[in-house]
């Protein structure tokens, strides 16, 4: 994965990773000097080094009248993380109250890109149960292949098995948490179904892929039971 890609998922805008890799590749710097070679104006340069100086990701000193900045130690971009993960500790139990108290029979949740993707497996493994699958190509290994095996340990550590209906000659990379049958003929197709809990997850593997969540014990049930049909016709792999 790109450094770039990383500091974004961490919540750094594109002009503080510009400036900060920057600091980080060529020391103490002036603020002229980091904007020119950052390729931003002075005016967002120097809004990107206040918010990283009151991150702790950047420091400076005085030297007369003229400010030279450097970023601190990159081991210091953990130490950040750990301080927002402390933050969000704080006031998860507050906000998992608040969450239940809105919650509704039969809520949906869209999810786009492949971080939204990424969003319902986690839920998955949140969830703790079993995941009972139709539909797969092997979509999500393919596109997603250091994300399958890290969902596979999740898979392990809360003792999660998949049965997972699919094409013959398809597989996806999470083996050891995953039981296979297939079913001859069945056509190809970019959406794969997820059945887990109350839970029903839709997910269409485009270009651009989209996800969606049902959460209706009903509809669950219903889904659970045509996947059981199919599962007692599908064959061994």
């Amino acid at each position: 994965m790109k450094v770039e890609q990383v500091l974004e998922n961490l919540g750094f805008s594109p002009n503080e990773i510009k400036v900060y890799l920057i600091l980080n590749d060529h020391g103490s710097t002036k603020a002229g000097k980091i904007a020119k070679l950052a390729k931003v104006d002075r005016s967002s340069c120097y809004n990107s080094l206040k918010s990283l100086t009151e991150k702790g990701i950047v420091s400076y000193v005085s030297i007369g009248q003229v400010k030279w900045f450097q970023a601190t130690g990159p081991k210091r971009l953990l130490d950040y993380v750990k301080e927002q993960e402390e933050d969000l500790m704080e006031i998860l139990s507050e906000l998992q109250a608040r969450h239940k108290a809105k919650k509704i029979e039969g809520q949906v949740r869209l999810f786009n890109g492949l971080k939204g993707v990424k969003s319902i497996f986690l839920d998955i493994a949140r969830t703790g149960r079993d995941n009972f699958v139709f539909g797969s190509e092997g979509q999500f290994s393919e596109k997603m292949p250091e994300f399958a095996l890290q969902f596979d340990r999740l898979k392990k550590e809360k003792n999660i098995k998949t049965k997972l209906i699919i094409r013959k000659d398809k597989r996806e990379l999470d083996k050891k948490t995953s039981n296979y049958r297939y079913i001859p003929g069945i056509a190809e197709s970019p959406a794969v179904t997820n059945i887990y809990g109350n839970k029903i997850a839709i997910i269409i593997w485009t270009d651009e892929p989209e996800g969606i969540i049902i959460e209706n014990e009903a509809a669950a049930k219903a889904y659970k039971s045509y996947f059981d049909f199919m599962w007692k016709k599908a064959k061994e792999l």
